[in-house]
C-alpha cells in the first residue's frame, strides 16, 4: 500500500527561497526578478525548473512575467503571508455568504481583544481614521480606505499574530462586498455609526461592549449584502445562497 517518497522537486526549493525574500522585505512590490539565465545559474537547476518556479509564483498572485520585460514582485511582505493562507483556506467553489460567516466569528472576538490591548496612540489612531471616514461621508467621497484603515488597525490591536493573518486573509476575498455595500452615502453613514460604537466600547475598555458592537456592525453590513433579517431570518426577493450571484469572483 505504501508507495517511495519523491525527491522534493527543485521548483518548489526556489518558490520557498524567493516567497521568504518578499515576506522578509528583502524583495519589495515592484523588484523585478533576474533572468531566467541568471535564476538557473544561482539555483544550478535547468531553465524549465525555473520557470516552472515562476509560474507557481505567478499562481500565487506574488510574481507578474510582463512580455519583453521580465518578471516583478506584485505582492508586499504582507500579502505573501495572506495570499497562500486564503488559497489553502478558501475555494472558488465556497460562497461569499459562508466567508462572510467566518468573519462574524472572527472580528467581534478581534474587537473584544484589540480592547484589552488598546494603547492610548492606538485610540488616538482609530478616531483619526474615524475623522478621515466622516469627511469621505460628508464631502460624498470614496471611504473604502477609511473602513479598511479601521478594521486593519483593529487587526494589529488584537496583538495575536494569528488571528490578524486569518482577518487579512478573509478581508482580501471579501474585498468586493466591502465595495459593494459602501456605494451609498446612506451606507456609509451606517458604517460610521457602527465604527463609532466599536470605537466607544475600545476607550472605555468594555470588550464584551466592543464584541457585541462589532457582531452588530456585520450584522448590519450582511443584511445589506445578503438581504437577510437580522437574527438570521431571509427577505424575499434577495440573492439566493449558493447562486452564481454569490459564488466568488476573484
Amino acid at each position: 500500500m505504501l508507495k517511495a517518497v519523491e525527491k522534493k522537486r527543485a521548483y518548489e526549493d526556489i518558490v520557498r527561497q524567493i516567497r521568504t525574500l518578499i515576506e522578509k522585505g528583502k524583495l519589495k512590490r515592484g523588484d523585478q526578478l533576474p533572468v531566467e539565465r541568471e535564476l538557473s545559474e544561482t539555483f544550478k537547476v535547468s531553465r524549465a525548473t525555473v520557470r516552472e518556479a515562476i509560474l507557481n509564483l505567478e499562481t500565487m498572485k506574488l510574481v507578474q512575467r510582463r512580455q519583453g520585460d521580465g518578471t516583478y514582485v506584485i505582492a508586499s511582505s504582507e500579502e505573501a503571508l495572506i495570499k497562500p493562507l486564503a488559497s489553502a483556506l478558501f475555494h472558488e467553489k465556497d460562497d461569499i455568504i459562508d466567508i462572510f460567516f467566518v468573519r462574524k466569528i472572527v472580528e467581534p472576538e478581534m474587537a473584544q481583544l484589540a480592547s484589552s490591548n488598546a494603547t492610548l496612540e492606538e485610540v488616538a489612531e482609530l478616531e483619526e481614521i474615524l475623522r478621515d471616514q466622516e469627511q469621505g461621508v460628508s464631502e460624498g467621497k470614496g471611504v473604502i480606505q477609511a473602513d479598511a484603515d479601521f478594521h486593519h488597525l483593529l487587526a494589529r490591536m488584537s496583538r495575536n499574530r494569528v488571528l490578524e493573518r486569518l482577518f487579512l486573509a478573509l478581508f482580501d476575498l471579501l474585498g468586493r462586498t466591502r465595495e459593494k455595500y459602501l456605494q451609498t452615502e446612506e451606507r456609509m453613514e451606517r458604517s460610521l455609526r457602527g465604527h463609532r460604537e466599536i470605537l466607544m466600547a475600545i476607550r472605555k475598555g468594555h470588550g464584551t461592549e466592543a464584541r457585541q458592537a462589532m457582531r452588530r456592525h456585520l450584522e448590519d453590513v450582511e443584511s445589506v449584502l445578503f438581504n437577510k433579517e437580522k437574527g438570521g431570518g431571509k427577505k424575499g426577493g434577495g440573492l439566493r445562497v449558493g447562486s452564481k450571484l454569490l459564488q466568488k469572483t476573484f
